[in-house]
């Protein structure tokens, strides 16, 4: 069911994955995601990436409407030194915003967690929907 693609851009290295809108979508991206980076980032960016992208697809899962045809499109690319990941749906009533939340709320947590793992995070909209991206660094790597 899945579309998955990857094309180089210059130097940009591009992935792109359409999910099902609902929480399958969301272990589908992840695991795409890891298997396209494995071998580019190191493991506690890895891990990151993977964090962010399961917040992202989840927040679009439950707050956003999908697309035509009832999916998500999840996109990610090296670029700049970092990595970009972007999250389109079909857009919901209210932008997506960081709640504050207490220590004994189940859930709202998943911008915040967001927020602190990645550079920076926004919002565009288009006439299609809405897409959530996330940018974040790749440490270089260390000399052996």
């Amino acid at each position: 069911m899945a579309e998955q693609g990857t094309r180089a851009t210059g130097t940009d290295r591009v992935w792109c994955v359409v999910v099902p809108h609902h929480a399958e979508g969301a272990r589908r991206a992840r695991h795409r995601l890891e298997a396209s980076l494995t071998a580019l980032v190191p493991a506690v960016t890895l891990a990151d990436a993977v964090t962010v992208t399961a917040e992202l697809v989840s927040n679009s899962v439950r707050h956003a409407a999908p697309l035509p045809g009832g999916v998500i499109r999840v996109a990610w690319r090296m670029v700049g030194g970092g990595i970009e990941i972007r999250v389109t749906d079909g857009g919901a009533a209210t932008p997506p915003t960081e709640r504050q939340v207490g220590s004994e709320s189940p859930d709202g947590r998943g911008l915040a967690i967001v927020s602190a793992l990645a550079e920076g995070w926004g919002v565009d909209r288009d006439g299609l929907g809405q897409c959530v991206w996330a940018r974040m660094a790749v440490p270089a790597a260390q000399p052996a």
